[in-house]
C-alpha cells in the first residue's frame, strides 16, 4: 500500500468516527435542551452546543462520497478516470462550504439554504440511482460499493427528515425564551426530540453497516 493510498483510507476511516461521535455529543446534549428542570438560559446553552457538534456529522455526510471515490478510484474497484474523482472533491467541497455558510449564518439566507436542501435532494437521487443500477448489475461497479451508495442515499434521506421532524422545535424554542417554558411548549420539545432520536439512532445503524461493507468488502 502506497502512503497516498494509507492516507486516503485513513481519511475515509475518519469519516464514520467523527460522524458517530459527533452525532454522540449532539445526543447527549439534547438531553440537557429537554430538560424542564433546567432553566432556559441552560437549555439555550445546551441548543447551541448542539447546533455546533452537529456541524461534525453534516460535514462528514458530505465528505464520505468524494472520499470514498477517491479511494475506489486508487484502488481499482472503480474504472473512471481520475478527473473525474477531482470534479467530484471539487464539487463537494463547494457543497459543504454551502452548509457551513448556512450553519455559520444560523439557518439564514434563505436562498443558499434552499440551494443546500436542493443539492441534497440531487445528490440523493443521483446515489440511490446508481446504487439500485449496481446492484441490480446494470452498473459495472462491486457489490459492496452499490450497497453503500444506497446506504450514503438513505443517510442523505434520513437527514432532510429530522429537519422536517425539527421544525415545530423553532416555535417552541422562541416562545419559551420569549415568555418562559409552558408545559405546552416541553411537551413540544421532548416530542420533536423522541422522533429526531428514531432517525437518529436509524442512521448509525446504517453508518455501522456502511463501515462493515468498507472493510469487508465483499464481492
Amino acid at each position: 500500500m502506497t502512503i497516498g493510498i494509507a492516507l486516503l483510507t485513513l481519511l475515509h476511516i475518519l469519516i464514520p468516527i467523527y460522524w458517530l461521535g459527533g452525532d454522540l455529543g449532539a445526543f447527549y446534549s439534547s438531553t440537557f435542551m429537554t430538560d424542564p428542570k433546567r432553566t432556559v438560559g441552560e437549555r439555550m446553552m445546551a441548543l447551541k452546543i448542539l447546533n455546533n457538534i452537529d456541524m461534525a456529522p453534516r460535514t462528514t455526510l458530505i465528505l464520505a462520497f468524494p472520499t470514498g471515490f477517491a479511494l475506489a478510484w486508487a484502488k481499482g474497484w472503480l474504472a473512471v478516470p481520475g478527473f473525474a474523482v477531482v470534479i467530484a472533491a471539487v464539487a463537494f467541497l463547494g457543497w459543504l462550504a454551502l452548509a457551513w455558510a448556512v450553519h455559520l449564518n444560523h439557518g439564514g439566507g434563505a436562498g443558499i439554504k434552499r440551494l443546500d436542501i436542493a443539492i441534497r435532494y440531487g445528490v440523493l437521487i443521483a446515489l440511490a440511482l446508481t446504487g439500485i443500477a449496481g446492484v441490480a448489475g446494470d452498473v459495472a461497479i462491486p457489490f459492496f460499493i452499490a450497497l453503500k451508495l444506497c446506504i450514503m442515499a438513505c443517510c442523505i434521506g434520513l437527514g432532510l427528515i429530522v429537519r422536517r421532524q425539527l421544525v415545530p422545535l423553532f416555535g417552541a424554542i422562541r416562545t419559551m425564551t420569549s415568555t418562559g417554558p409552558t408545559a405546552e411548549t416541553d411537551a413540544i420539545i421532548a416530542a420533536v426530540n423522541g422522533r429526531a432520536r428514531i432517525s437518529v439512532l436509524t442512521l448509525w445503524a446504517l453508518v455501522l453497516i456502511a463501515s462493515f461493507l468498507g472493510i469487508a468488502t465483499p464481492v
